[in-house]
């Protein structure tokens, strides 16, 4: 089991979302569930791609943190 970080922005017309990891894997959507519903597709259709290519799934190197400032 492989876990990737995916970073969701709201944008004009609803939210984008990347994951830093996955170079070219991206995904839309009008709502934040929505977004994360498709991005979670769009891993999906990557990895098998990767996969059928013969290429190997890329090591995480990404890590996320929140700061909280006053």
């Amino acid at each position: 089991m492989k876990k990737f970080l995916i970073i969701i922005e709201k944008t004009d017309t609803g939210y984008s979302s990347y994951s830093p990891d996955l170079a070219g894997c991206v995904a839309t959507g009008s709502t934040k569930k929505e977004v994360e519903k498709n991005m979670y597709e769009a891993i999906q259709f990557h990895l098998e791609g990767l996969e059928a290519e013969g290429l190997s799934i890329p090591d995480t190197n990404t890590e996320s943190e929140v700061m909280v400032f006053a």
